[in-house]
């Protein structure tokens, strides 16, 4: 085989990063078919997809690991790039578009700066990221080190060993991004009647469209770790997740609105060290069930935490009734591997509410890049470079 993979291969520049808990595979879009069926084919055979491996592709067989990033010029004057998120299935062959990844969105930032398509000014560099799938723009606050995005700091992540530099992610200007509207049903509680009785829930969007709900209303106490999540659970999950998309007026079937398993502080088992984490050190315990199909996430979900964030601060919601407050303006949620703290500020605004301040820090590390091979049979024409 010659060294751009011919004849029966097509030669595709890639990246792998690191952000947060998860990791993603990044391309650059002009690099990928226009048409999507074309380009989700390609995705597919990169990533190994469906095999719950993944064994002949560059995905990591799980749902944090098998993941895309989009780079594009911008297509708006307020942003630098337009990036496009793709979860993509392990074990199904699809590529969904439904929502954006807080976790890789930090990575964005640093890949910017290392990709010189943002200039750092002294020792940061600002990156103005447009979310094609929601439409939105966040800001990533990146430091930077000669002109490349810092590596070694002090922030640790629950779920990611050793510590990192902190890249500040804000979505405030995220609000609405699915639906039109913070709250998209204008109120602070629905009712859905369900199968398995009434369930009270809250659905917000900001970040990500996300459905929260009683931990008890689906018969968990809310501390369970992944792998105690049985399939009578799951089953009533999906009932609320499926319930709240129909009054929504959206499939049944997609990623959104993402549940959210929501319960008061208590402790329990980190999944990923074993250590117990005390109930003084959180604010509220949450879980989420997502992907396709629908797996308990290991950690927790950059974008769902500070829609959680907002909805802790709306008086009268699901997660304002769980949640304990600690510190004015920080809330820390407790998740399977950790812990994950976000700083909110939403005010009143007229009928609704304003969103002042919807942000995280994460970590985001280039691992690897260089020279991935896709059958050429995926492609309904070679790419130029390959």
């Amino acid at each position: 085989m010659s060294g751009d993979g011919a004849p029966e291969q097509a030669a595709l520049p890639f990246v792998l990063m690191r952000g947060g808990t998860s990791k993603a595979v990044f391309l650059r879009g002009d690099h990928l078919p226009r048409d999507r069926a074309g380009r989700d084919r390609v995705i597919l055979g990169l990533f190994g997809s469906p095999d719950p491996r993944q064994v002949d592709g560059l995905g990591g067989a799980d749902l944090l690991t098998s993941k895309l990033a989009i780079i594009d010029p911008p297509s708006r004057p307020d942003a630098d790039l337009d990036y496009t998120f793709a979860q993509v299935s392990v074990t199904e062959p699809v590529v969904d578009y439904d929502i954006n990844c807080g976790n890789i969105s930090a990575a964005v930032g640093a890949y910017a700066v290392d990709e010189a398509i943002v200039a750092a000014d002294g020792d940061r560099a600002t990156v103005r990221i447009h979310n094609t799938n929601t439409g939105r723009m966040l800001v990533a606050d990146v430091p930077v080190v000669d002109g490349a995005a810092a590596i070694d700091g002090a922030l640790a992540i629950d779920g990611v060993p050793g510590t990192g530099a902190p890249i500040g992610l804000d979505y405030r200007h995220t609000a609405g991004g699915s639906t039109g509207e913070l709250l998209p049903t204008g109120n602070v509680v629905d009712v859905l009647d369900l199968d398995i009785g009434s369930v009270e829930v809250t659905i917000v969007d900001l970040a990500m469209l996300s459905v929260f709900f009683d931990a008890a209303a689906v018969g968990m106490a809310g501390t369970e770790g992944p792998d105690e999540i049985t399939a009578g659970h799951h089953d009533a999950i999906a009932a609320v997740k499926e319930g709240a998309a129909k009054l929504l007026g959206m499939a049944t079937d997609g990623l959104v609105p993402v549940p959210v398993v929501v319960s008061a502080p208590a402790p329990y088992p980190s999944y990923a060290t074993g250590e117990v984490v005390d109930a003084g050190d959180i604010d509220l315990v949450a879980r989420v069930i997502g992907g396709r199909p629908p797996v308990p996430h290991k950690a927790y979900p950059g974008t769902v935490s500070v829609c959680t964030g907002v909805a802790a601060s709306i008086p009268g919601t699901i997660v304002h009734a769980k949640s304990a407050w600690r510190r004015e303006g920080e809330l820390t949620i407790g998740h399977p591997s950790g812990t994950m703290p976000v700083w909110v500020d939403v005010s009143p605004s007229g009928e609704g509410w304003t969103v002042n301040r919807a942000a995280y820090g994460r970590t985001a590390r280039r691992l690897a890049q260089g020279t991935a091979f896709v059958r050429r049979t995926a492609w309904v024409d070679p790419p130029a470079h390959g």
